[in-house]
């Protein structure tokens, strides 16, 4: 399965870093056309830094070289596909594995996953699905029901005030996330205000300060951070021990990981991925999806619509949500327009070949999928917003290749998907979603894409 996921500047040092000790390899160039070197030590690091963002980094590249380029970290080669095509030529023969979870893990210092035997990592990542797609049946009314406490709260509101769009929507996801994962706990908004204080800390300096050590020259962050990783898993293993060998009304992501075979830090390992990526992931995505409603009257009338057709007065069901159609075509439309994930990387293990260059083995090999999610030859007007692309099989295809559809999504954009469709089902037919005038939304591209400053709606009633 391809499990893509992106990371920023940072993390490439840290996932170069595991790949060169894991496996050392030969300073050997390719022919591939791209930059030599700015630094003898750093390679291109300098203009990595330069261009604010790797995606950003990369989106120059490949406009002046092409869909496949070269450049240099540190002493080593790194290749990036920039193109569908190319994408498609690159990831038959080479093992599949997931980035994200291991350079989180890294980050981390978590272990006890990256030295494991293939089998046992098939399995272990077979039971992590399988406890987000069972948290997300047994928890879908909890998720309908704070999606309606969200609107209550939009409502109550004086329709010129402006919402805090960034703001609201990482409080509703880190409330669905936690309740979905950990369980009834969580119901209580100051288990929730305390989740998010550390996970907050964990999150700003993940990748922060690897790059040039500032956090470990900086004892006070250094503190901050430790001490609420240290706090976040104790939270994790009260919860372990609360749930273990007992049964709850409602079954959550955890209950799945201690139904398995796995070790008490395993399962502390994985609740804790599940909690930080799927907040961030789900936070972003219904960002983004509200933000791109406000920016199309059009679009989302047609959502109305769509909703009102399938739904009627009446909630939103498992079964009724393979019937909005129109509305997973927003969430894809959402995803590739706002690049939400831009970086994937696999291992060139062995030897290989793409577009008659042969790529080193053990080269660090990007896809560049914020550049292949806004490629003009693979989508017409790639700089516009239209969900109606998405009615075109081909267009889907695409997006599964590139790891946003179908068999080949991860398990934290699975759940974001759900999450967004339950909460949309809920704003869009009480809700008329407005920009806010003269806001202009700039963009910074890191582990998740997200808004560089707030994103201001406003909200009216439907009559």
């Amino acid at each position: 399965m391809l499990d893509f996921a992106i990371f920023a500047v940072t993390f490439l040092l840290i996932l170069v870093g595991a790949v060169l000790y894991l496996y050392p390899a030969s300073r050997q160039a390719s022919g591939i056309p791209g930059l030599a070197p700015t630094d003898e030590k750093d390679g291109n690091l300098p203009d990595i830094i330069a261009s604010s963002s790797l995606h950003e980094f990369l989106v120059n590249l490949h406009e002046k070289y092409g869909p496949l380029v070269s450049f240099w970290f540190g002493r080593r080669l790194v290749v990036s596909l920039g193109s569908i095509d190319l994408l498609k030529q690159h990831i038959n023969p080479n093992r599949l594995s997931d980035p994200f979870e291991t350079m989180l893990k890294s980050l981390l210092r978590y272990q006890s996953s990256l030295n494991a035997d293939t089998g046992e990592s098939h399995m272990r990542r077979k039971l992590y699905e399988n406890g987000v797609n069972k948290a997300l049946q047994s928890n879908f009314a909890l998720i309908q029901k704070l999606s309606e406490e969200l609107l209550a709260k939009w409502l109550s509101l004086p329709e010129a005030q402006h919402v805090p769009l960034c703001q609201h929507m990482l409080g509703f996801a880190m409330k669905s996330v936690t309740q979905t994962a950990m369980g009834s706990s969580f119901e209580d908004d100051r288990e929730v205000i305390r989740f998010r204080r550390h996970h907050d800390a964990i999150w700003s300096e993940i990748g922060k300060g690897f790059l040039d050590g500032s956090l470990d020259k900086n004892m006070t962050r250094k503190k901050l951070y430790e001490d609420a990783l240290m706090e976040m898993e104790s939270t994790l293993r009260k919860v372990t021990k609360e749930r273990r060998g007992r049964s709850f009304n409602r079954h959550v992501f955890i209950d799945t990981l201690l139904q398995g075979s796995l070790s008490d830090q395993q399962i502390l390992e994985d609740t804790m991925i599940f909690s930080l990526a799927g907040c961030i992931i789900t936070a972003n995505l219904c960002t983004w999806a509200v933000y791109f409603l406000t920016t199309s009257e059009d679009v989302q009338q047609n959502l109305y619509k769509e909703m009102d057709g399938v739904l009627g007065k009446g909630p939103i069901t498992h079964e009724k949500i393979e019937q909005l159609r129109y509305c997973r075509q927003v969430l894809c439309e959402t995803v590739r327009t706002a690049k939400l994930t831009p970086i994937a990387a696999q291992l060139q293990e062995l030897e290989g070949r793409v577009d008659q260059h042969t790529i080193p083995k053990e080269t660090l090999v990007l896809y560049a999928l914020g550049v292949m999610l806004q490629d003009s030859s693979s989508w017409p007007s790639p700089y516009k917003f239209d969900p109606e692309r998405f009615s075109e099989e081909s267009a889907m295809k695409n997006l599964s290749l590139l790891g946003f559809s179908g068999s080949q999504e991860c398990p934290e954009l699975r759940f974001a998907y759900m999450v967004a469709t339950i909460l949309l089902s809920v704003l869009v037919r009480k809700l008329y979603l407005h920009p806010v005038k003269g806001q202009v939304m700039e963009t910074k591209y890191e582990l998740v894409t997200s808004p560089k400053e707030e994103a201001w709606i406003t909200v009216s009633k439907r009559s």
